[in-house]
């Protein structure tokens, strides 16, 4: 992975990765106060040489003493120092166990000896640190001359008395805490690893191209306040500082860019019949499908939206439509098309053909000579935009595509995973039809998604303005639709 992947991973897993590394920490301060607290006291001593007057005797006695410095180390962990400090200080504690809480340590290229000392209290570790070093003078003299009070040679003269702890020395809140957290922080890390490495569902645009070998024609913000009723962005893609639906900016302005790449799809034949579908349900297909008619018609363009999904038909309701006649009726010889046509007020470029009667045959219904030479009879004059079902489920769309220029595959950010993509993309291709591209739906605004996708802008972007009210766009029956409108 490059560095970009592993920011990329942080920026998708923070939270999770937070709360991992704050869990550490907190575990690790709730071990300190499950511990016992130790206190630690520091007493030291210097070997020292009995003094003379002749300086060749002082050296000679200094040499001495720095010989004996380790001897005198080893002296200081041994049971017989400990029994002396049992004794002294009354302890009930055997010498084994007293000996493991003292340090005897030496400075390097030093005649100092240090005693560090650890006990439950303050006091005790003091005294029993001023006690070892009082001791550990004893039986220096007991080795030197054979007397405990009387010093040798070299003798072990204490320097300084313990001073009394002010904190405990164990457990160390800081350093658990910076182990928890460092701990914490490493199995964060993994675990947004392992979720990265488990988790199939798309979640960037780079990764979706490089598996599938389909280009990403466009993506398409996460709108909240779409609803079954109410998800059409208006004519003017709420790109007027003075509209209701300024709102809507983020998504009219990616549905804009999604309209520019189908153009560009192929500059010397544009494609004029366009299906639009989904892997499963509940991608958005057929709120893509309607917002790009109206960015098409806003353009200028000759538009039909035809409501191919006849298995779930969503147009009728997405714009209002009064269920009845449409597709299946052309297709069956009950109806002309300019029968069922609707048009949709504010765009006389925009018409609409509902589904019509659910047939129990959709997919014969849909890969019917008739239906075939219906589009290409409407292409000749508009562009044609149909709906289909999902991919996976049924073979409609798949049917569809193989009669049309191609097949956008809409699918959502976040909630389809790469297999079904795969899956979906393969049908098309089964079919002998051509995928135009996929579009990613409902990407998130913020958060890694929207660092992905590029929409770290928000919906609010003119609501600095005064906005007036506006209605929405209305849609109406014509009365009568000429045939060379279609």
């Amino acid at each position: 992975m490059e560095l970009r992947d592993y920011l990329r991973l942080f920026r998708a897993h923070w939270v999770g990765m937070l709360v991992i590394v704050l869990a550490g920490v907190v575990v690790s301060f709730g071990w300190t106060l499950f511990q016992p607290k130790e206190y630690a006291a520091d007493a030291s001593a210097v070997v020292q040489s009995k003094p003379s007057t002749d300086v060749g005797t002082a050296v000679a006695g200094n040499t001495l003493a720095q010989s004996r410095v380790k001897t005198y180390v080893d002296l200081g962990s041994s049971r017989a120092v400990a029994e002396r400090v049992i004794a002294d200080l009354k302890l009930d504690s055997s010498p084994e166990t007293l000996v493991n809480t003292i340090t005897v340590t030496n400075p390097l290229n030093t005649l100092s000896i240090s005693v560090t000392a650890d006990a439950s209290t303050p006091i005790q570790a003091r005294d029993i640190a001023e006690s070892w070093v009082r001791s550990m003078a004893l039986e220096v003299n007991k080795l030197e001359s054979g007397n405990q009070d009387k010093q040798g040679a070299t003798f072990l003269q204490p320097i300084d008395s313990a001073r009394l702890p002010t904190a405990p020395s164990s457990p160390n809140v800081k350093l658990a805490l910076a182990l928890g957290a460092l701990v914490g922080l490493a199995i964060a890390f993994a675990y947004a690893l392992l979720r990265h490495r488990l988790d199939r569902r798309i979640r960037s645009v780079e990764r979706v191209e490089r598996e599938t070998g389909v280009a990403v024609v466009g993506t398409i913000p996460n709108e909240k306040t779409f609803t079954a009723e109410s998800r059409l962005i208006p004519f003017d893609g709420g790109n007027s500082t003075g509209s209701q639906n300024a709102h809507l900016f983020p998504v009219a302005e990616a549905m804009r860019e999604l309209r520019t790449n189908i153009q560009f799809l192929d500059v010397d034949n544009p494609p004029r019949v366009l299906v639009v579908s989904s892997p499963l349900p509940g991608d958005g297909k057929s709120t893509v499908a309607s917002n790009l008619a109206v960015v098409l018609a806003s353009n200028g363009e000759h538009v039909v939206l035809i409501d191919g999904d006849l298995r779930r038909p969503m147009v009728d309701s997405i714009f209002s439509l009064a269920s009845g006649a449409g597709l299946t009726d052309v297709l069956s010889g009950r109806a002309e098309v300019t029968d069922v046509v609707q048009r949709v007020r504010g765009s006389s470029n925009l018409l609409v053909i509902g589904a019509g009667k659910i047939p129990p045959n959709p997919s014969e219904v849909l890969g019917s000579e008739r239906m075939r030479d219906l589009v290409h009879s409407i292409a000749r004059e508009a562009i044609v935009i149909i709906d289909a079902p999902p991919l996976i489920p049924v073979t409609d769309a798949a049917v569809l595509g193989h009669s049309a220029d191609g097949v956008i595959v809409v699918a959502s950010a976040g909630k389809t995973t790469h297999e079904m993509l795969e899956k979906a993309l393969g049908n098309v291709q089964r079919a002998g039809a051509r995928t135009l591209g996929i579009v990613l739906n409902r990407v998130p605004r913020r958060g890694a998604g929207a660092a992905y996708y590029g929409y770290q802008y928000h919906g609010d972007y003119f609501r600095d303005e005064p906005m007036p009210e506006e209605t929405a766009p209305e849609l109406i029956n014509p009365d009568p639709v000429p045939r060379t409108a279609v």
